[in-house]
């Protein structure tokens, strides 16, 4: 995959394994969580992550942030690789990165009020900020995510889960950030309010100039907010295109699969159109198959696939796709 000139994040063979269980009289095994990722993420872009759950997509975000330690490959940030960093050397790029958690209700400490949430990062990045410049910032990022600056003074459980997303969102923008890992900020939310958020996101990306990997296992509302998409399973990317590709023209029979499954509003055409569910279980990250890792649930495998793992090639111009039947 060829650097671009705007490229803010390289990944290069990335991978994340976890070592579990073992004792005195057992061995430990290893979870392949994330197992050999290349892609690069462009400046001023959102780049959807999606697949099933447990195929390691927020793992590959939080690895990106180093907050695991990646097991091999480099994570470059604007051309500057962050995996062999100590704490103390990450700290300039932790400012550059920020997360915001799929769980609202669990993400944000109850101890503290909104206004101290949010304004917990100048304590670290900005300790000669006084107090009361710290609780004027944070009312100013309450009034970008459309909420109360007098809501500072509350407590977490006093809002619902959309409002508690939205103090999320107003904690990962404290510090100014350039790169935001979205770790699925929608799925916990009521559908009412998934198109809020969503929209906020948007609005905030165009504002700050933020550039954003959003995780997600819905397809349909990736297709909304992402400029590019990759397909994840079993710890790879399978597919990496445009989003107008991939929604399209769609090559990898996982994608397809995903794509079918998407309900549609409209009751005629659901009648036609009966959603297909993939057959089979994700296989276990313990224990990957051989060869292509979707190839015992894929309805077109043949006995290669079962064999040799399948390279993520550029098949069209922009568009990756690890298949050998493509």
């Amino acid at each position: 995959m060829s650097e671009q000139s705007n490229t803010l994040l390289k990944i290069k063979n990335l991978k994340m394994h976890f070592k579990v269980g073992g004792g005195l009289l057992r061995k430990s095994k290893t979870v392949q969580a994330v197992n050999g990722l290349n892609f690069d993420i462009l400046q001023g872009e959102t780049l959807g992550l999606v697949g099933e759950s447990g195929c390691g997509k927020s793992t590959t975000g939080r690895t990106i942030l180093q907050l695991y330690k990646a097991t091999e490959g480099s994570i470059k940030y604007d051309g500057v690789d962050l995996t062999d960093m100590n704490e103390k050397q990450l700290t300039p790029y932790r400012r550059k990165m920020q997360i915001i958690f799929q769980d609202p209700y669990s993400s944000l400490n109850p101890r503290l009020t909104v206004g101290g949430i949010i304004s917990e990062a100048y304590l670290i990045h900005q300790p000669q900020m006084s107090k009361k410049e710290r609780m004027e910032r944070s009312k100013d990022l309450l009034s970008k995510v459309n909420m109360d600056p007098s809501f500072a003074n509350r407590f977490p459980h006093e809002f619902s889960g959309g409002q508690r997303q939205r103090i999320g969102i107003a904690r990962a923008l404290a510090v100014n950030p350039d790169f935001i890992v979205c770790d699925e900020p929608i799925s916990a939310l009521d559908v009412s309010v998934q198109a809020q958020v969503v929209t906020l996101l948007e609005d905030l990306q165009a504002e700050f100039g933020l550039t954003y990997l959003f995780i997600a296992h819905d397809l349909s509302m990736v297709k909304y907010i992402s400029s590019r998409v990759a397909v994840m399973y079993l710890g790879k990317i399978v597919e990496l295109a445009s989003r107008e590709e991939l929604y399209t023209k769609p090559l990898h029979p996982y994608t397809n699969a995903l794509l079918e499954a998407i309900p549609v509003a409209e009751p005629e055409y659901a009648e036609k159109h009966p959603i297909k569910p993939l057959e089979g279980e994700v296989p276990s990250p313990l224990n990957p198959p051989n060869g292509c890792y979707f190839s015992p649930r894929c309805p077109i495998a043949e006995p290669k696939c079962f064999e040799l793992s399948p390279e993520l090639l550029e098949k069209g111009p922009g568009h990756f796709c690890a298949c050998h039947l493509i």
